[in-house]
């Protein structure tokens, strides 16, 4: 069994994947510097639900310090590296672009670099569909991605640059995953699904941007998660879209799904839309089919109803996240 650095580990995206390859008795050194980028307490909850399998260290790191990264690389045999570690965000980007340089920029060229010297040739670099904001969808691979509307967007579309670069200097094969809107059950409390679910269940109003119209090809976290393991094969450099491949969905239909599983109606709140935030996203996945041989099975009614299940089961926490 292989030896994964999965960074990120006790994100979303990255808790998710590291118990998938746990599960299948791979061993997984999982990184996170568990920041305040939002509430502790659901990164610390992921955390834990890794700390109980024994094939599973984890080390709390900044990627950005080049001396601590070293010294990871060297106390522990790597097979691969799953960079899932990032500021995620638009809105956000726009109040502290700095970090988002130092954290999407900085610590992927710090891996790459200690992937050069030390040999080891297979990345699997986490994307976002917010690169393509701008153009016209379905998105495809193939487009021209120049015009980033976020600081998010523009560090997270100069990974890839990265990426490319060391790919045809150094010969190493990285694989890039754009994801396209995930949520599922610990989901992030920055996102919609799980801000919608929280305010349904209290009772508060829940905070719209634009007049709930614009539409996102939400995708399940177990998808997401197996894209991503597939990605691990060897492909030379790859941009792949992850995501629903089907129509996009409307978030006044999201809530209205959610009211009905919650059994609660939804006190709507609606502001202006952002002029950061993106009309509507929508993946073409033909090439996640040819070469990962990849499609999403969750359909969105189900995960939502997963994803609220969740909730109830830990609804205490969910009362103490702030979002």
């Amino acid at each position: 069994m292989s030896q994964y650095l999965v960074t990120g580990c006790a994100g979303f995206i990255g808790w998710r994947v590291s118990e998938f390859l746990l599960k299948e008795g791979h061993k997984v050194i999982g990184v996170d510097e568990i920041n305040s980028a939002y509430d502790i307490q659901l990164k610390e909850w992921r955390l834990n639900t890794l700390m109980g399998y024994s094939n599973f260290i984890f080390q709390k790191l900044n990627l950005a310090d080049p001396v601590k990264l070293s010294q990871l690389f060297e106390d522990y045999p790597i097979s691969a590296v799953i960079h899932l570690a990032a500021r995620a965000g638009v809105r956000q980007s726009l109040e502290n672009p700095w970090i988002y340089v130092e954290s999407n920029i900085t610590a992927t060229l710090n891996l790459l670099e200690l992937m050069r010297k030390r040999g080891i040739s297979k990345m699997v670099l986490a994307s976002t569909s917010s690169v393509y904001a701008g153009q016209k969808p379905p998105y495809h691979e193939d487009l021209k991605v120049d015009t980033p509307l976020s600081p998010y967007a523009a560090t997270k579309k100069s990974a890839e640059l990265l990426a490319y670069t060391y790919h045809h200097l150094y010969d190493l094969d990285i694989t890039v995953v754009r994801y396209f809107t995930v949520y599922g059950p610990a989901g992030r409390p920055d996102m919609s699904i799980l801000r919608f679910i929280k305010w349904i269940l209290e009772g508060k109003p829940i905070e719209i941007y634009g007049d709930g119209t614009q539409s996102r090809d939400f995708t399940y976290i177990d998808d997401i998660a197996q894209g991503t393991i597939l990605a691990l094969k060897p492909l030379g450099y790859e941009i792949i879209n992850l995501g629903g491949g089907r129509n996009p969905i409307s978030v006044n239909r999201v809530i209205e799904l959610l009211e009905d599983l919650i059994g609660k109606r939804a006190i709507k709140n609606y502001k202006d839309f952002h002029k950061a935030d993106v009309r509507v996203t929508w993946a073409e996945i033909e090439k996640a089919k040819r070469l990962l041989s990849w499609e999403p099975e969750v359909t969105l009614e189900e995960g939502l109803r997963r994803t609220v299940q969740w909730a109830l089961e830990n609804e205490d926490l969910i009362k103490r996240i702030q979002i």
